[in-house]
């Protein structure tokens, strides 16, 4: 197969880029990397479109090497032909392959291959063909001493002719056409006991090729709960003519027609249709985890991607019932100044002794927001702390974040290593409160499956999930970039280029040497080899170190094109640091970007990406973005009335909706139908992770804790 030109069409990219990616990928080249300092060679692909590239590839290069397989056992048996060899060639697909196999592939024992090893081919062959009147006299021929009789011998043959109808590719490929044409997936509710969680499936039906992905794995888990009996519904009668049509040659006589048609009854029943239904739903199962593993994806993005709370002193509250809420103080820089415990909720109820204490403590330390965790008791804790910052002297304020993982990281070896004189709460309170302050920082330290901005997940192929998830956590911190003096191991080890023992030798390096003070000096890093300086170095900052561009995302690769553009231009590094940079666009723009590219030796969108961090040195990419929704009073659901407008926070993403924080702990659905007056697709057209919106209250119900929302009015 020729990788590049089917890259290239599927990818709509121009041939040369298409080998250059494949090119710097089989070289070792991260994809943060390839997407940010190697565009003239990929035609500025983006690192999702890199990343879908990479594993495409790895597909199609399983699928050539599958290919190879087949091709060597059918040559084995003997049986390959041209025609037969182009077939495998072209398939673009792993089931098209294997449908093509199936006849070829070595089998254990059944009825058919017992009946060819008993010397009964030719007789199936022969009814096959339809080429005789007298089926009886034909199979006398056939009896030996395995095979006693006449009708041994007939029965046996259509076991042969009834494996041959399941293994026929052409109708494998038709039927599986009319089964997304026409078939149905039917439920039926079997468990009484569970039936508010499924009662949307009983009695259930809806076409194959139309039913959502949501649905696909809600059914599978019913199924799989023994809640749910699954079928597919098909048209057995068309199907099996189908199958007929192909088989029966213009003027069949009637004794080999009857017996085809018994043959195709035996192997429709016994052997394709269950074999289609099992590929048809793995199919359906694929396709659906695929679509829940990119939603996962999609949400996870601007989750690691909300904008640091920067410059704020704040209360980490993990909030509990009977064992207390667990407080934790943290400074600018996140580090830890005070913890304790305090009993607002029930059974205690000393609202009083907490309302002092943390009076106390945000008095002390000049608390700007205080961070809950929205797990168990969050509701109560919010309606203590709503009331605490009214009594404050000075403003404070809050905000509910998602505490998903918090227990993951506070039970783990890394959250054992940070905080070792602290119990399990005391860091789950601590990571709360960071949240807030740097959300990337925080949650890279938990397995990203845990923070619970997905559906299903616990249902997914667990490597695959992990696998995207990592992709995803790896692009975001590199299109953030990374403090070198002050990130913690786990932070620098997804920086492109670097692991776990690298990311580690440089936090020793740091503590034995001090502050890094250039880049440069990565390269005194033991295990940190030119190859993985090559791959990091943009993506690491310096703050204060001795070269300003060390704080920007330009490579130390463009430091001399760099210098050879403020050269050009009369301007200097002081001009960097001083902000006296803003003419350079327009000067660029006079002379022209593709002059002063090849002046100072480097592409277009390199040239361009430079000037972007030449004008601010040391941006944050977050920056830019919502900050998020703190609030100083809090709503009951109680409260909530139809028509009523508020501002939200987008939780969660799914296929049917979002689900939006609008300040009383339960949040809300905006259904796909109320997103947009416009028609969507999917609701991730229109939403994401993060982004603040207003919302209309359409319904609320109190005994199921349910909030119906729009966005469908006129602001």
């Amino acid at each position: 197969m020729d990788f590049v030109e089917v890259l290239a069409h599927e990818f709509s990219l121009r041939q040369a880029h298409s080998k250059n990616i494949i090119d710097l990928l089989d070289e070792g080249n991260t994809v943060p990397f390839i997407a940010r300092y190697r565009k003239e060679m990929t035609g500025s692909c983006d690192d999702q479109v890199l990343r879908a590239f990479a594993d495409r590839l790895q597909y199609l290069r399983n699928l050539d090497k599958r290919k190879s397989e087949v091709i060597n056992s059918i040559t084995e048996q003997g049986k390959m032909t041209d025609e037969l060899r182009e077939a495998i060639e072209s398939a673009l697909t792993q089931s098209e392959l294997e449908d093509i196999y199936r006849p070829y592939k070595p089998k254990r024992k059944t009825r058919a291959s017992e009946a060819i090893r008993k010397g009964l081919q030719g007789l199936a062959d022969i009814i096959l063909a339809q080429k005789t009147d007298n089926v009886d006299e034909v199979a006398k021929d056939y009896i030996n001493e395995e095979v006693l009789t006449i009708e041994d011998a007939i029965n046996g043959a259509k076991d042969i002719i009834a494996e041959v109808v399941s293994d026929d590719t052409e109708i494998r490929k038709i039927l599986k056409d009319l089964i997304n044409k026409k078939s149905t997936i039917n439920c039926e509710l079997i468990q009484e006991n569970d039936y508010k969680t499924y009662e949307t499936y009983a009695n259930f039906s809806q076409n194959v090729s139309k039913i959502p992905s949501h649905r696909i794995l809600a059914i599978n888990r019913g199924e799989k709960e023994g809640c749910l009996k699954v079928k597919l519904k098909n048209d057995d009668e068309l199907f099996k003519q189908t199958i007929l049509d192909k088989l029966l040659i213009k003027h069949p006589t009637e004794a080999c027609k009857h017996l085809i048609v018994e043959a195709v009854d035996d192997g429709y029943e016994r052997l394709l249709m269950p074999s289609l239904e099992r590929e048809i739903r793995a199919q359906l199962t694929s396709d659906a985890n695929e679509q829940a593993i990119k939603m996962f994806e999609s949400n996870l993005r601007p989750l690691l991607l909300q904008p640091p709370l920067k410059n704020k002193i704040v209360m980490g509250l993990d909030p509990a019932y009977r064992t207390g809420c667990k407080i934790a103080v943290v400074d600018k820089t996140g580090k830890v100044l005070d913890t304790c415990v305090v009993y607002p909720t029930p059974p205690q109820n000393k609202t009083a002794e907490a309302m002092e204490k943390l009076t106390e403590f945000i008095n002390k330390y000049n608390v700007d927001v205080i961070s809950i965790g929205n797990g168990t008791a969050s509701k109560e804790s919010e309606i203590f702390v709503a009331d605490l910052v009214k009594h404050q002297t000075h403003k404070v304020e809050y905000a509910v974040v998602n505490e998903a993982g918090a227990s993951v990281y506070s039970a783990s070896k890394l959250g054992a290593e940070e905080f070792p004189d602290f119990d399990v709460a005391q860091r789950s309170a601590v990571s709360i409160a960071r949240r807030l302050q740097d959300p990337l920082a925080e949650l890279i330290k938990i397995d990203v499956k845990s923070i619970g901005v997905g559906q299903y997940q616990h249902d997914m192929p667990q490597n695959r999930l992990g696998e995207v998830l990592g992709w995803v956590v790896e692009d975001c911190v590199n299109s953030v970039g990374v403090d070198l003096n002050t990130s913690s191991y786990s932070l620098l080890s997804y920086v492109s280029g670097l692991n776990k023992g690298i990311a580690k030798s440089i936090v020793e390096y740091r503590s034995k040497n001090g502050a890094f003070e250039s880049r440069e000096q990565l390269l005194d890093v033991p295990k940190l080899g030119e190859k993985a300086y090559e791959q990091c170095a943009g993506f690491l900052r310096i703050p204060n170190g001795s070269n300003i561009l060390d704080n920007t995302a330009v490579h130390p690769e463009s430091y001399v094109a760099v210098n050879k553009l403020l050269h050009h231009f009369n301007m200097t590094n002081e001009d960097i640091v001083n902000g006296n940079l803003i003419t350079l666009p327009a000067k660029i723009e006079k002379e022209g970007s593709e002059k002063i590219a090849n002046i100072i030796g480097v592409g277009e969108p390199t040239l361009k990406d430079i000037v972007e961090e030449l004008l601010k040195p040391g941006r944050d990419i977050r920056d830019n973005l919502p900050q998020p929704v703190l609030r100083s009073d809090l709503l009951s659901i109680e409260d909530l009335k139809p028509d009523m407008i508020l501002t939200g926070t987008v939780r969660n993403v799914i296929d049917f909706g979002a689900f939006v924080d609008i300040g009383v702990h339960q949040d809300g659905l905006v259904h796909i139908s109320q997103i947009s007056k416009d028609y969507i697709k999917h609701p991730s057209d229109v939403l994401k992770v993060g982004d603040v919106v207003e919302v209309k209250v359409l319904s609320v119900d109190l005994e199921k804790q349910r909030i119906s929302l729009t966005m469908k009015f006129d602001k």
